[in-house]
């Protein structure tokens, strides 16, 4: 049924390019994915949505009780005001641990058929199981998080209520906070682009524009950053420098070597553990050492830091490294060569690039949350 839905919605999105980009400002080669606003949000068949789902899952997201200390929430890592990320080069990571990674916004991951840095998982819902129970992130046991919410009675008549049943669930909990996140999506009234792509001349500049020419043209952003979520969900290497926190942090170089042990790396490679090896965990490939899967390029003027080591403050910079041929290693894509953009055509390009997000950043504010009840 998914299937049907994404391909629905896939034709859907060349049917709009078909209309509107011929001969245009947009068009574009056509082995690419053609740009426009996103289709709807994709629905898993086994998790439907429902209001009452939705407000669970925004409680259970800021709940810091679904980690192992109490102290951890999704929000604390996934924070509305800071883009839904964490605002930080590198996520925090547990108490005791610093992270290896930049902490992705949640902002429109509902379409992206596989989540984190290197595609580790295939849902929402899994991905909230990982994060919550991983031990750099939320380090929660399963079975502890889970009492905890069967001794919450606001919980517990909220599950009631949502999944008909009398004792929660920790997975129920995972396809509760997958369901709010289904809800953080850009709308395309409130979106330049989006408004530009459905016909409104006045929603973009001239600068942006000309700067979607680029994207297209002598740029080639668009052979990884296409479709209706500008991003066709692949690995690239880039080559990006490393983030210095490893050179200097020793809770960074022992959260990192952690990773290569638990997940298989072999120990002449886990011994002199410098970097992040993403899409190498996964298949052990020698290459696809240093691949990410492509970010989408939505909502970026809330979401710094960038790249997967958060490497980058802003899009200036962004620009200059690809403009550049990014960077240097054996594994670097050969869709990235030096671009030889002049200084007006890079600003044309970042017009573009601010144009792909909201007028205003998507705001939740926090709820209060339901309170422990000793059982009698």
């Amino acid at each position: 049924m998914r299937t049907v839905r994404l391909f629905s919605a896939a034709l859907g999105s060349l049917l709009l390019g078909a209309l509107l980009w011929t001969g245009g400002a947009l068009g574009q080669a056509q082995r690419f994915a053609p740009l426009g606003p996103l289709p709807p949000v994709p629905v898993p068949p086994d998790n439907p949505m429902s209001a009452a789902k939705i407000e669970l899952g925004q409680l259970l997201f800021w709940d810091t009780r679904l980690s192992g200390d109490a102290s951890t929430s999704c929000a604390s890592c996934h924070d509305p005001k800071q883009g839904w990320g964490d605002g930080g080069k590198l996520s925090r990571g547990y108490p005791g641990t610093e992270h290896w990674r930049n902490s992705q916004t949640v902002l429109n991951a509902a379409y992206y058929s596989k989540l984190f840095w290197a595609g580790e998982v295939t849902s929402l819902e899994s991905q909230a199981d990982a994060a919550a129970a991983g031990n750099v992130a939320g380090n929660g046991d399963p079975i502890m998080m889970e009492e905890r919410l069967r001794q919450i009675p606001e919980y517990v008549r909220r599950f009631k209520e949502v999944f008909g049943v009398d004792r929660p669930t920790i997975s129920m909990a995972w396809m509760a906070i997958a369901t709010f996140e289904r809800t953080l999506v850009s709308k395309a009234e409130d979106v330049p682009f989006d408004r530009y792509a459905k016909r409104d001349q006045s929603a973009l500049s001239p600068e942006a524009k000309r700067g979607i020419a680029l994207f297209q043209g002598k740029a080639g952003c668009v052979q990884c950053h296409n479709g209706p979520l500008l991003s066709d969900e692949s690995y690239h290497n880039l080559g990006v420098p490393r983030n210095p926190e490893f050179e200097s942090n020793p809770l960074r170089q022992i959260t990192l070597r952690y990773q290569h042990v638990t997940r298989g790396v072999p120990e002449k490679i886990y011994r002199s553990a410098d970097r992040d090896l993403g899409l190498y965990y996964i298949t052990k490939q020698e290459i696809d050492k240093g691949k990410f899967r492509t970010p989408s390029l939505r909502e970026l003027k809330y979401t710094a830091p960038y790249m997967h080591n958060g490497t980058f403050e802003t899009l200036e910079e962004v620009i200059d490294f690809y403009n550049r041929g990014a960077g240097d290693d054996p594994n670097k894509s050969s869709l990235v060569k030096p671009l030889g953009l002049s200084d007006r055509e890079r600003k044309e390009l970042l017009a573009f690039l601010l144009s792909l997000s909201s007028d205003h950043p998507l705001i939740v504010e926090p709820p209060d949350l339901p309170g422990y009840v000793a059982l009698k």
